[in-house]
């Protein structure tokens, strides 16, 4: 995740294609969320707009505290957004806010390439297994063990694009035991085998649609 100002008055913040689609996918295309409630969102707006005004008087290292807080608006309006959202609603940012699958997918993105099972996820939690594969499953639609390989493959292709790490590095830092249980694996998500799904990368890594990449706007 990345922010920065734009000469047109606005934050934009970048986030991975691969990593920000469990989150993104759960929010409409456009929210709106007011922050002038309580102290925090008060002193979150005063810090952007003194930011903004020392930036805008050409004072070294705004620009950096501005990219940090552009990152805090955003966490922000996703804890506003997550906290809004109804009883029954389902999908990641609705089983993030409950207290038992939202611990799951924390020890899960914590730590991937741990071996998990729904035996061991469960007594982490403190749960049975047949209530966390229950719930787990309401909200998100597949089993806790199908959202790891998910995520695991996620955290791989982020890797292929972003370091020059080999594949069976990557395969190890990512929970698999073998460089081709991951290439199997990897070509069944995404079409390709690790390998050329980073020369294929490095290709189009230049010429990005806007609509490759998701971005969060805030006018000042």
């Amino acid at each position: 995740m990345r922010g920065w100002r734009e000469t047109t008055g606005r934050f934009r913040m970048t986030c991975d294609l691969h990593l920000s689609r469990v989150f993104l996918g759960g929010l409409p295309s456009i929210l709106k969320v007011n922050i002038r409630h309580d102290e925090s969102g008060q002193w979150l707006e005063q810090s952007i707009r003194h930011a903004v005004g020392r930036a805008d008087a050409g004072r070294p290292g705004v620009e950096a505290v501005l990219a940090k807080l552009s990152e805090v608006l955003f966490i922000e309006t996703l804890r506003r957004y997550i906290a809004l959202l109804p009883p029954k609603q389902t999908g990641w940012l609705a089983g993030a806010r409950d207290p038992e699958i939202g611990k799951a997918l924390a020890l899960l993105h914590r730590k991937p390439a741990h071996p998990w099972t729904i035996a061991a996820l469960a007594e982490e939690i403190g749960i049975s297994r047949s209530v966390l594969a229950e719930r787990f499953r309401r909200y998100l639609s597949e089993t806790p063990i199908a959202y790891l390989t998910r995520w695991r493959l996620q955290l791989g292709a982020q890797l292929l694009t972003s370091t020059s790490n080999g594949v069976a590095q990557i395969a190890a830092e990512v929970g698999y035991e073998s460089e081709q249980s991951f290439n199997r694996a990897f070509k069944r998500a995404f079409g390709l085998p690790p390998a050329r799904f980073r020369n294929q990368s490095k290709s189009t890594h230049t010429r990005k649609r806007p609509e490759d990449l998701a971005s969060f706007h805030r006018t000042t």
